[in-house]
């Protein structure tokens, strides 16, 4: 993020006629109008990160941020090679961050090799990036069956279509799946996803990463060791 593009805009030709050099130079990094980068004072800030994230977070759905508990979420095999994704947040508290797949995912496979993960969250909308590292463990199977019936049809639909990241012969045969597990998702809502985890990610470090116009980036990281208190400093942009 910290990296500038060109100020040029994408009205002289369609992104078809232009190679990705030229593309590239003519995108703006938070773009006046578009961005706000509103000041950040360290000083006032909570002792643990939690809060801070609430905060933060509330400020960036004000702001008009389009799906800002959409974070990727990166992980590692047995071999460690990282691999990264998005998925949605679903909680964030002093137990930690959370978020659901089925276990017989790749990444619920994964997490059953290495238990430990990092998040990070861009809300360009303000500037704003928020990076989380620490350990995960799986939320009691009552809390999983709770947060998924708490969420949308589709969503218990999704979970109920299954097989995640399992290779597919056919988009029809998705088609086939997706409309019976619609169909329960309609007329048995209570319908359970054995596979569905919940799980919860265990903060050891958060970082909190305000934009600035002068490229006078603030970086404020909070790290604690072996659930010990939170500390907190900052961090050259």
């Amino acid at each position: 993020m910290a990296e500038d593009g060109g100020i040029g805009d994408i009205t002289d030709g369609t992104a078809g006629d232009r190679d990705l050099d030229d593309l590239l130079r003519s995108l703006r990094v938070w773009a006046p109008g578009v961005t706000s980068l509103p000041a950040f004072d360290v000083g006032a800030v909570p002792g643990e990160p939690s809060a801070l994230f609430t905060a933060w977070f509330a400020e960036v759905v004000a702001a008009g941020e389009r799906e800002p508990h959409a974070v990727s979420l990166a992980t590692a095999d047995e071999e460690g090679r990282p691999d990264v994704r998005i998925v949605m947040l679903h909680g964030a508290d002093e137990r930690g961050w959370s978020f659901a797949t089925h276990r017989t995912s790749r990444k619920g496979g994964h997490l059953a090799a290495r238990p430990y993960a990092a998040l990070v969250f861009y809300w360009p909308a303000l500037g704003r990036q928020v990076r989380v590292r620490g350990p995960v463990t799986a939320a009691p199977a009552a809390e999983a069956r709770s947060d998924l019936h708490a969420r949308s049809t589709g969503a218990l639909a999704a979970a109920l279509t299954g097989r995640q990241s399992e290779p597919l012969a056919s988009l029809d045969d998705l088609r086939t799946a997706s409309e019976a597990a619609w169909d329960r998702a309609r007329t048995h809502p209570e319908t359970e996803s054995p596979t569905w985890t919940l799980y919860r990610l265990t903060p050891e470090e958060v970082e909190f990463f305000q934009g600035e116009e002068h490229r006078r980036h603030v970086r404020l990281r909070y790290w604690r060791e072996e659930g010990g208190p939170w500390q907190r400093g900052l961090l050259w942009p």
